[in-house]
């Protein structure tokens, strides 16, 4: 019977040992949390209303003597508010502090089914957006009468400091088809 505890205790410690030493997935620079998209094929001239919206970002703030940054990790959540029609999301890109384009978040077009949402991580380590940062989003729907609610909410926590909170995204274009 020791011989057979024995075996079994070496089992179960090569077992441990070989699920614990394991690699563990490296994040991506892009941190999507939304892994479940619906990538489509539209074309978005066809689609009743195009918008474009400016979502402020702020990846850092200044504080104290200004001199401090302050670093967040900002989230853009995208919201269909709408209870029975889809919307369509063609891009979302990322511009810092001096309007440089910084990363695109889609390659591809991606649906938003009624209610659903989607949301895009800028991480807090990320040093070149700033405090004047911003999201440009283009999206498009076939029905006229429902807005999505597109935010931003940052937050950061530093030593006993936290600090949050949300942007509103403005429309700086609308097109009808």
């Amino acid at each position: 019977m020791k011989i057979f505890y024995q075996f079994l205790c070496t089992i179960l410690f090569l077992w441990y040992m070989s699920i614990s030493c394991q690699p563990r997935p490296v994040r991506d620079e892009v941190q999507m949390p939304s892994k479940n998209y619906n990538y489509i094929d539209i074309k978005f001239d066809s689609l009743k209303m195009t918008q474009k919206v400016y979502v402020p970002i702020y990846s850092d703030i200044y504080h104290g003597s200004g001199l401090k940054r302050f670093l967040l990790t900002a989230t853009l959540s995208i919201r269909n508010t709408s209870m029975r029609d889809s919307m369509y999301v063609q891009l979302a890109d990322y511009y810092d502090s001096e309007g440089q384009l910084s990363r695109h978040y889609l390659n591809r077009p991606i649906l938003l089914k009624p209610l659903e949402s989607v949301e895009f991580v800028v991480g807090d380590k990320e040093m070149h957006g700033g405090a004047g940062a911003n999201f440009i989003v283009y999206w498009g729907t076939n029905s006229t009468d429902k807005i999505p609610v597109i935010q931003a909410v940052m937050i950061g926590t530093s030593e006993q400091q936290g600090i949050s909170f949300v942007t509103e995204g403005a429309i700086i274009e609308t097109e009808f088809h």
